[in-house]
């Protein structure tokens, strides 16, 4: 039997006197375990008139419940009848806990705290307006952060951590590969079926292959990998960054006077601009590749279809597919990091920020994508 187990248990007892006022007597051991036993009946007999003396001279032990419990008598007495309050018998080890439970305010006092006033339509929409501006505000001063980091590790390359960038690059390039061929033959494929169909009405079925490789060096093998990249890699690059936040690695690598921008930020943008291109490259042959399934179906040779496709696209689309896809390389990796480094405290916000580096990258993607368009066509592309 261990110590608590042999300690009296508590009791309380009330005493309503009309000529001498209410005694309550507290006994035992006033833990925990004691006072939950009696506070109930504490709380129900609390009723009388006049003074209160709170008798405490059998209380054996007394901890901070036991504390509580005689600040809840007192308060209590105090708001039903106003009057006197006097302890006795308050043994010497138990004045300490007595004394800092008498700090705690009392909250119970009925007095009803006004109303905050709902902000009106107006002042919610200028809050959410300051927020935004606040947002777009670090989210423009990161963007200029990285820009110098990245201009910096362009006149000294031995700064960068290379060997973190090669690993970027393999978790985000390499392993990225299956589910890249996967999309993009599926997309080559299903594009040259939809247009076999109507050509070959007009016994134009060959040109597929010519409507298959600008369309996939052109447009969709960057708009394909930028938009994988971003759903896989620009999320975990703020899941980790995010995570590192939380726990305060962050601020342990501020203290240490590392720059998380240049430490965090660089290596992974690198690894991202390096590795795009050449999943790029990757997609465009897959895709191609889809496509010429429907042509050798159609009793097409293999050399024609490839043929077609070498004759049409020409190094001006293939160049400008890839600048497409460097500048996505910049935009996924950039807003995944960015939104790592802006989570917050909470359980869901490495969540919040994954969500929002997907919906950045591709959200970005889409606008530099019509930009390029736009640029493309106006130089004659």
């Amino acid at each position: 039997m261990n110590d608590r187990e042999k300690r009296p248990l508590a009791a309380l007892s009330i005493n309503h006197d009309n000529a001498q006022g209410t005694t309550v007597t507290l006994s035992g051991s006033l833990d925990i375990a004691g006072v939950s036993k009696v506070w109930e009946k504490a709380e129900k007999a609390l009723f009388g008139t006049g003074d209160l003396v709170i008798d405490l001279k059998r209380v054996d032990h007394m901890d901070s419940a036991g504390a509580a419990l005689v600040w809840f008598i007192k308060t209590t007495w105090k708001q039903r009848t106003g009057g006197k309050i006097s302890v006795l018998g308050l043994k010497p080890a138990f004045k300490q806990v007595m004394d800092l439970t008498e700090t705690i305010p009392d909250t119970r006092d009925g007095e009803k705290k006004p109303k905050k006033k709902p902000p009106s339509f107006v002042e919610t929409r200028g809050k959410n307006f300051a927020d935004q501006m606040e947002k777009a505000t670090s989210f423009i001063a990161l963007v200029g952060q990285i820009t110098r980091a990245l201009i910096h590790a362009f006149f000294h390359p031995l700064s960068v951590r290379w060997k973190d960038a090669l690993l970027t690059a393999e978790r985000s390039g390499v392993n990225a590969l299956p589910i890249v061929a996967l999309i993009s033959f599926i997309v080559g494929l299903v594009m040259a079926f939809q247009a076999a169909m109507p050509m070959k009405m007009f016994g134009a079925e060959i040109y597929v292959a010519n409507l298959i490789g600008i369309a996939m060096v052109r447009e969709l093998g960057p708009l394909m990998t930028a938009i994988i990249l971003a759903g896989r890699s620009g999320s975990a690059f703020a899941a980790e960054i995010g995570t590192m936040k939380i726990n305060e690695e962050i601020d342990a690598l501020s203290t240490m006077g590392l720059d998380p921008v240049r430490f965090l930020m660089v290596p992974r943008i690198l690894a991202a601009v390096f590795i795009t291109p050449l999943l790029t490259i990757f997609s465009n042959f897959v895709g191609i590749m889809g496509g010429s399934i429907v042509l050798l179906s159609m009793g097409y040779p293999a050399i024609t279809y490839y043929s077609q496709v070498i004759s049409f696209v020409t190094w001006i689309d293939f160049t400008g597919g890839l600048v497409k896809c460097f500048v996505f390389g910049i935009l996924i990796s950039a807003a995944g990091c960015i939104r790592g480094i802006e989570t917050q405290s909470g359980p869901g916000a490495v969540g919040a920020s994954t969500t929002s580096a997907v919906v950045t990258g591709i959200t970005l993607i889409a606008v530099f994508d019509g930009i390029f368009s736009v640029l493309f066509y106006c130089l004659g592309i």
